[in-house]
């Protein structure tokens, strides 16, 4: 296997690049694609858990504690997603969609990355940190103003420092959220979730349509910065391998779709990206 200096995959990026330049194609994109952007990933190179796991669809619904727990680390957490910028492959995808070689980006990340880069065909598989939405009536509020909402609930917690976590999350200590005070829907006094999609739950059958749909008509799939570990951005791999569509990946680290790809680069994918001489 013929590999330049920094042990990548010549072929296989050659491969890539052709891909791209052949037809306009889909892309799903994953948590590696906004670790430069100072949003960690879930897992290592491995696929592995690299800290404790995110919170549970079902725990939220049902305890209290959880969503004390969840909304006081996502307190510390928001700002950092917010005010994070697009990494130089969210910018090339941008480039790409604008030159007619993306249909579609189908990313698992929740952090609005791709649209600040520019990308207008985005489609937030497991939603977005951007807003909230009540569970009883519906309506949706910025996330921004729910973070007032929170501040003047919690005056005492503001300013305070905590590590970064995936998703929006942050590192606090147990006995910070223990008796945090979590906000009502303003218009009814419902429970207010993140518009994001929880580990349990499941993706709304309408994106996922679309997002086959875009396969279907698609020049090929080209995975970006993703281990593929959960299903729902798997099946996707499964959908245009049946398809008879070619499929690429750029990762560092093992997938759960290894054996699926007709080419991978071993490779972080804002440098890879950064380096493809089609712009």
């Amino acid at each position: 296997m013929k590999s330049d200096a920094a042990g990548v995959d010549i072929r296989a990026g050659d491969s890539v690049g052709r891909m791209l330049e052949q037809g306009s194609v889909v892309v799903i994109t994953g948590a590696g694609l906004s670790t430069s952007s100072g949003i960690p990933a879930y897992r290592d190179r491995e696929g592995n858990w690299k800290g404790a796991q995110p919170i549970k669809h079902k725990d939220f619904l049902l305890m209290e504690s959880a969503r004390q727990r969840y909304w006081a680390r996502s307190f510390h957490g928001w700002p950092r997603v917010a005010e994070a910028a697009p990494g130089r492959g969210h910018r090339v995808l941008a480039g790409l969609e604008g030159a007619g070689r993306i249909d579609l980006i189908i990313t698992q990340n929740v952090d609005g990355l791709h649209q600040k880069a520019g990308s207008a065909a985005v489609l937030e598989l497991h939603g977005g940190l951007a807003a909230v939405v009540c569970l009883a009536c519906g309506i949706r509020h910025p996330r921004a103003l729910v973070q007032e909402w929170l501040g003047a609930a919690n005056p005492d917690l503001a300013g305070q420092s905590t590590p970064a976590a995936p998703d929006g999350d942050a590192g606090v200590a147990a006995e910070l959220y223990a008796g945090f005070r979590v906000p009502a829907c303003p218009a009814c006094g419902g429970m207010l979730k993140p518009d994001v999609v929880f580990f349990g739950d499941s993706v709304p059958g309408e994106r996922v349509a679309s997002a086959m749909t875009a396969i279907k008509a698609s020049a090929g799939l080209l995975v970006v910065g993703s281990s593929l570990m959960v299903y729902s951005g798997f099946r996707f791999v499964e959908f245009a391998r049946r398809e008879g569509k070619p499929v690429m990946a750029v990762n560092l680290g093992a997938t759960r779709a290894d054996h699926l790809f007709d080419a991978k680069v071993e490779q972080d994918c804002n440098t890879f990206l950064a380096g493809l001489p089609l712009l």
